[in-house]
C-alpha cells in the first residue's frame, strides 16, 4: 500500500486534479468549499493502471496553512508536485519544494496543471524549463514532468501511468514488528466511538490488539480498522488507516500523537540531530533560538542547542541538540522539520541521529560532534537488521556477508539483536546460532507479519470452508509465495506453539471443529444407517455424495467417519478396520489369499474386494503376486 501527497503554490489546482484522477473532493470542510482553498488535510484513494491502491494526501499551499500542510507530508511515499502553466513557480512552489527536500520524499513527479488556458505551446516550453531549473539539485532533481488539464482531462492517463511506473520503483514499507500511527485526524462516529486516521509505518496493526496513544500513555483497544474505506484485519505498513479505538474518548486524543503497541516506544522532550539551514533562510540559525518542530503529525516548541559552533549560516549544515517543550515520539533516522515561530518561515531540517541522548551535551566537548557523526554512518546492528530486512529470511552466515561486517562487529551484533529480540531464529532445533551458522533468521518484524497473515489464511479458509478439517499445505504456501524451508520452519514454530495443529497433509487451528447443522447431521445418521446395514457392500461414493452433498461427505472422510480406498468405493470405518483385520487372519493362516476367497468370505461382489485389496497393496499392509496377495 502507497500513500501520495500534493505539494504547490495555492490555486494551482491541487484538489481539483485529485479531484479529476479519483472522483473525490479531498476538500472535506465546509469553509474549504465555500473558499475554494485547502485548508486542512484533505484525502482520496484511487486505482492505478497496475490495478495498485493507492491513498492521496491533499495539502493545503497557502502560506498562512503551511503548518497543516507539515502534518500530512511527512508519511508520503511520492509526492505530486503541482505547478500551474499560467502562473509557473512561486513562493510556496519552492517552500514546498524545500520541504520535499528536507523530508528526503525522492519519489515523485510534477504535473504542470491548467494547460487548457494556455494557447501558445512556447509558453509551455518555457515554464516546463522553468520548472525544472528550480528542480535541480533537490530530491525530485530527474522526476518527469507531466501536462495536465484536470477541466478537460488532457495528459491524466499519462499521469498515472507514470505514478504507477514511479511507484513501481520504490520498495514496499518494512514492517519492523513495531507499528507507528501518525494521527493526523480525529474524530467520533456515533456507535462506534473515537475513529482516528494516519499513515501506518514500521509494522501491522490487527483488530483486537491493546494499543496506547502516546506521549499521554492512555491505552485502548482496536476495535476496527479500514482502508480506503474497506474494513480490514490487518492494517499493513505503507497504508492510510483509519482505526477505531475503544477505551480512549475523543477528548484524550489530538493530532500529532502516536498510536503505538504498548512499550514499543519511549517520548522524548530531547534529541540529537542532522541539521541543514536553507540556503535561502532570512537568518542565521543561533544558539538557544525558539522553533517549532514538526515531526511526523506533531508540533512541538522547542529550544535550539547548537553543537560544535555559535551560528549556522545559510546553506551550512550542523548539528543541534533540540530541547523540545512537549514530548514527542521518534525513532533514530526519522526526518523533521524546524520553522521560525514569528515571522513564519521553513528554517531547515534533516535526520534525528539520537532520539534520547543521556542528557545536556556541553556543547563544544572534545569528541563530540566525531560520535554523532559515527552514529550517523549507522551502528552494527542497524546495519545488521538492515541487510536482514533486505534479506527477508536467510541464513545468519548470508546475512552478515550481506552486511559487510568484520567478524567481531558480526558477532556483537547479532548477540545484541538477539537479546533484544530482534532477530527469529526459524529452526532452533539445528544448534546454537553462530557467526558462521547455516540456521534460518528473520526480524522479528517480518516474523510477526508472516505468522499473522498465516493464521488470518487459514482463519479464512475455515470460514470459507466450515465442514473441511484443514487446509491443505501446499496450498497455504502457495498463497503466501515463500520458499519451501521457510514455510516449513514456520508451520513447525506456529504447531509448537500451539497456534496451529497437524492433521497428515494439513493444518488447522487448535480451535477449529467440524459441526453439521441439524439438517446436515441427520443426513449422516441416515447415511451411517445404509452403511450399517450393508457393511460389505455399502453405498458407492457418488450416492454418498448423492445423499448428503460433497462437503458433507468429505468432512465424514475427515472425521474418520468414512474411509474411500478408491474413487468409487467407501466404508464405514469400523467396517474397513473388521475387513482388513479378517484379510490379515486369512493370510497368517493360508500365507496367500484370492480376490475369489475374500470375496466368499465377506459374502460380497469382486468389485469391493477388487477396491479392498488394491488400497491393502497401495498402504503397504499386503503385496500382490499373480492373482494371489500376501502380507508385506
Amino acid at each position: 500500500m502507497r500513500v501520495i501527497g500534493t505539494a504547490g503554490h495555492v490555486d494551482h489546482g491541487k484538489s481539483t486534479l485529485i479531484e479529476a484522477l479519483t472522483g473525490m473532493n479531498p476538500d472535506r470542510l465546509k469553509e474549504e468549499r465555500e473558499r475554494q482553498m485547502t485548508i486542512d488535510l484533505g484525502f482520496a484513494w484511487m486505482e492505478l493502471p497496475s490495478g495498485e491502491q493507492v491513498g492521496i494526501v491533499d495539502v493545503p499551499g497557502h502560506r498562512d496553512f503551511i503548518e497543516n500542510m507539515l502534518a500530512g507530508v511527512g508519511g508520503i511515499d511520492a509526492a505530486l508536485f503541482v505547478v500551474a502553466a499560467d502562473e509557473g513557480v512561486m513562493p510556496q512552489t519552492r517552500e514546498h519544494l524545500a520541504i520535499l527536500d528536507i523530508l528526503q520524499i525522492r519519489a515523485g513527479l510534477v504535473a504542470l496543471t491548467k494547460i487548457d488556458l494556455i494557447d501558445d505551446p512556447d509558453w509551455l516550453d518555457l515554464v516546463e524549463e522553468d520548472v525544472r531549473q528550480v528542480l535541480v539539485g533537490t530530491v525530485l532533481e530527474d522526476v518527469p514532468v507531466v501536462r495536465v488539464s484536470a477541466k478537460n482531462g488532457t495528459g491524466t492517463s499519462d499521469l498515472l501511468e507514470i505514478l504507477d511506473e514511479v511507484l513501481a520503483e520504490r520498495p514496499p514499507r518494512q514492517d519492523l514488528g513495531r507499528p507507528r500511527l501518525p494521527v493526523d485526524r480525529v474524530f467520533s462516529i456515533a456507535g462506534f466511538g473515537t475513529v482516528v486516521t494516519g499513515t501506518l509505518s514500521d509494522g501491522h496493526l490487527q483488530i483486537g490488539e491493546e494499543v496506547e496513544i502516546l506521549p499521554n500513555g492512555t491505552q485502548g483497544r482496536i476495535r476496527g480498522l479500514q482502508t480506503h474505506k474497506q474494513k480490514e484485519d490487518l492494517a499493513l505498513p505503507g497504508s492510510r488507516t483509519a482505526v477505531n479505538i475503544s477505551g480512549v474518548t475523543l477528548e484524550e486524543i489530538r493530532r500529532g500523537d502516536v498510536v503505538a503497541h504498548r512499550g514499543d516506544y519511549q517520548p522524548t522532550r530531547r534529541m540529537d540531530v542532522k541539521f541543514r539551514l536553507l540556503k535561502d533562510a532570512s537568518l542565521a540559525l543561533k544558539h538557544n533560538t525558539e522553533v517549532k518542530l514538526f515531526v511526523g503529525a506533531a508540533e512541538v516548541l522547542a529550544r535550539v542547542r547548537t553543537l560544535g559552533s555559535e551560528v549556522i549560516n545559510p546553506g551550512e549544515p550542523g548539528w543541534l541538540q533540540l530541547e523540545m517543550k512537549a514530548p514527542v515520539v521518534v525513532m533514530r533516522g526519522d526526518h523533521y522539520i524546524l520553522r521560525r515561530p514569528s515571522p513564519g518561515e521553513t528554517m531547515g531540517g534533516g535526520t534525528i541521529i539520537d532520539p534520547n541522548p543521556v542528557g545536556r551535551h556541553k556543547r563544544f566537548t572534545h569528541g563530540l560532534i566525531e560520535r554523532l557523526e559515527s552514529l550517523s554512518a549507522g551502528a552494527p546492528t542497524d546495519v545488521l537488521i538492515q541487510s536482514l530486512t533486505t534479506l527477508v529470511a536467510a541464513p545468519m552466515r548470508e546475512v552478515i556477508l550481506h552486511s559487510n561486517l568484520d567478524e567481531e562487529a558480526g558477532k556483537n551484533a547479532v548477540e545484541e539483536l538477539i537479546n533484544q529480540g530482534e532477530i527469529v531464529i526459524l529452526e532452533p532445533d539445528k544448534g546454537n546460532l553462530e557467526f558462521d551458522s547455516d540456521i534460518l533468521v528473520t526480524t522479528r518484524g517480518y516474523w510477526e507479519q508472516l505468522s499473522s497473515t498465516t493464521l488470518l489464511i487459514v482463519e479464512d479458509y475455515h470460514t470459507t470452508y466450515p465442514l473441511r478439517r484443514g487446509m491443505a499445505k501446499e496450498e497455504l504456501k502457495s498463497r503466501l509465495k515463500i520458499q519451501s524451508r521457510l514455510f516449513s520452519a514456520e508451520i513447525r514454530i506456529l504447531i509448537l506453539e500451539g497456534r496451529l495443529e497437524e492433521n497428515g497433509p494439513l493444518v488447522l487451528s487448535p480451535d477449529h471443529k467440524i459441526n453439521f447443522s441439524a439438517e446436515q447431521e441427520q443426513a449422516v445418521k441416515s447415511t451411517l444407517k445404509r452403511f450399517t446395514a450393508s457393511p460389505f457392500s455399502p453405498p458407492s461414493v457418488k450416492d454418498t455424495i448423492k445423499d448428503v452433498g460433497e462437503d458433507v461427505f468429505q468432512a465424514m472422510v475427515d472425521l474418520d467417519l468414512l474411509v474411500p480406498v478408491s474413487p468409487e468405493v467407501v466404508f464405514r470405518r469400523e467396517d474397513y478396520d473388521r475387513m482388513v483385520g479378517e484379510v490379515k487372519i486369512l493370510l497368517e493362516n493360508n500365507g496367500t489369499v484370492s480376490a475369489a476367497q475374500v470375496r466368499d468370505h465377506f459374502n460380497t461382489s469382486r468389485r469391493y474386494v477388487l477396491a479392498l485389496l488394491e488400497h491393502m497393496d497401495e498402504v503397504g499392509i499386503t503385496m500382490r503376486e499373480g492373482d494371489v496377495r500376501r502380507l508385506r
